[in-house]
């Protein structure tokens, strides 16, 4: 994705796509401790290929429904997708089933369901598909897809039990007032206000993360907001032009195109000296502030930053 292809989506436009990142690799890390729990994958999500389709899908989506997830497990945009319905799978334990097929691998299952582009989230239920999102949806859209789904098949799935999913699992802490606060003001635009929330939190707590990704976050929309992206593409052009590949970054990031981001500035690292070098290398570093610190694409980036350098 270039710089100029980037839309702003809303007062909190790009950080809308850090924060799911977030969810998303937290959500993986709490799947990958109960798998290692209970020594599998959890039971709302499921791998299925062209031998299985029939038993996994078909036979499951009679008494319950199936979400059908199509996609390509090698792309990262696929990955991060997959991320978001895994967490709201887990959201969901009970209600519905995901199950994924690689169409790279079962291509069986997208030429029968005459799929044209992936990923695809198809809604099966007594083995027919009813509904379907095609592309990527935002979170927002998903949950929205998801709930007008629920209440159109409500007659028909038996009743939702207030314990499902519940069992272990442990209460959510309570939102600090600060997060809170940053919160409401970045979605009322206020900027200010967001930074003076976070600064308060980073006050009584130098070390919380959700104020230190927030502060992050907040310079990256600072650094854009008044920027054309158009204008960034242009100077492009120009291989010298150092602030145009800083500013094309942070729009990659801001987008979701972590790794474009980060391999864009490393690039511009291994061709770069003296000042530009540094200059470029301090800006890189900031940007890994926007993420969690055990992100893997922050520590794939330093791995290759480490290596331009040295």
């Amino acid at each position: 994705m270039s710089p100029a292809d980037f839309t702003r989506p809303g007062s909190l436009y790009g950080a809308v796509d850090l924060g799911a990142r977030k969810q998303a690799l937290e959500a993986q890390a709490r799947r990958e401790t109960a798998a290692q729990q209970s020594g599998g994958v959890p039971a709302q999500v499921i791998d299925v290929d062209d031998a299985t389709f029939s038993a996994e899908v078909v036979e499951r989506s009679m008494n319950s429904l199936v979400l059908l997830e199509l996609t390509v497990t090698r792309a990262e945009q696929a990955r991060q997708y997959s991320l978001l319905l895994e967490k709201l799978a887990a959201e969901n334990a009970g209600r519905w089933t995901l199950a994924r097929v690689d169409v790279e691998v079962s291509q069986q299952i997208a030429q029968a369901l005459r799929v044209q582009n992936v990923p695809a989230l198809y809604a099966i239920f007594q083995g027919q598909p009813v509904a379907v999102v095609p592309g990527i949806a935002t979170e927002p859209q998903l949950r929205d897809w998801l709930s007008q789904l629920m209440e159109a098949l409500a007659q028909y799935l038996p009743p939702p039990s207030e314990e499902d999913g519940a069992e272990g699992r442990p209460e959510e802490p309570p939102v600090d007032p600060d997060v809170l606060a940053a919160e409401q003001a970045v979605d009322a635009g206020d900027l200010d206000a967001a930074a003076a929330a976070y600064q308060r939190l980073l006050a009584r707590s130098p070390n919380h993360e959700d104020a230190k990704l927030g502060l992050a976050g907040l310079g990256l929309i600072r650094r854009t907001q008044d920027v054309d992206p158009a204008d960034v593409e242009r100077r492009l052009g120009d291989p010298a032009d150092i602030g145009a590949q800083l500013l094309a970054a942070d729009f990659e990031l801001l987008s979701g195109e972590v790794d474009a981001a980060f391999d864009r500035l490393v690039g511009v690292v291994r061709r770069t000296a003296g000042d530009d070098r540094d200059r470029v290398r301090v800006h890189l570093l900031g940007l890994f502030d926007t993420l969690p610190a055990d992100d893997p694409s922050v520590a794939r980036a330093r791995r290759n930053l480490a290596s331009a350098l040295f």
